[in-house]
């Protein structure tokens, strides 16, 4: 048996981080120092996600583009507040979720918003609906998961999508929402509860 020496060194930890954010380390590092090819393949690499997020959000397919560019440009100059270890995903849609905010304030400034459907009505007919990711598996519902979507307030919305779209764990939805974790647990809840009302007369009427 061979012989151990208890003053060796530990061999180094795993990292327990996803491949893909492994790999970005470096990037990341490289844009932080100034590389501006570094930060284009940042870009290019999220820039599609974020424009994702932020047409669901916004509904509107120019206000997208224009709050995509927003979120790198800020990004760009906010490199250095990216922590270590922190997913650069989710730390671009809450910067996203930023940009989303500031421009949802100032259209409601312009014009008055319409109340969406009360939880407590939308909750009566949850029981009898499938699930919203049911919905998801037709192309033919995409048109009224769309409509059902824009029901939702716009910050539950954005948690929801960054859940159902993105894959975002609950904890990088917190950091990118600035919620506490159970809030975000509680509005994804209500969100889906909404979501499946809305969905309940559709689902129910298909063969």
């Amino acid at each position: 048996m061979p012989e151990t020496n208890p003053s060796a060194a530990p061999p180094p930890a795993v990292s327990s981080m996803p491949a893909r954010d492994l790999a970005e380390v470096p990037v990341v590092a490289r844009a932080r120092a100034g590389d501006a090819e570094a930060f284009r393949v940042i870009f290019e690499s999220h820039a599609p996600a974020v424009r994702r997020f932020l047409a669901d959000v916004f509904r509107d397919a120019s206000r997208a583009d224009e709050g995509t560019q927003e979120t790198f440009v800020r990004a760009h100059a906010r490199l250095g507040s990216l922590r270590d270890g922190e997913k650069l995903l989710g730390w671009l849609l809450g910067i996203a979720r930023m940009v989303s905010l500031e421009h949802l304030r100032s259209a409601r400034r312009e014009r008055p918003s319409l109340a969406a459907e009360s939880e407590g009505d939308a909750a009566v007919r949850v029981d009898r609906a499938p699930t919203p990711e049911a919905a998801l598996l037709s192309r033919e519902a995409e048109g009224v998961l769309d409509g059902a979507l824009a029901t939702l307030e716009a910050d539950r919305r954005a948690a929801l999508l960054l859940r159902l779209d993105h894959g975002l764990p609950y904890g990088e939805i917190a950091e990118a929402m600035g919620w506490t974790l159970q809030k975000v647990k509680n509005e994804i809840h209500r969100a889906r509860l909404q979501l499946r009302a809305e969905l309940s007369g559709y689902l129910e009427a298909r063969p």
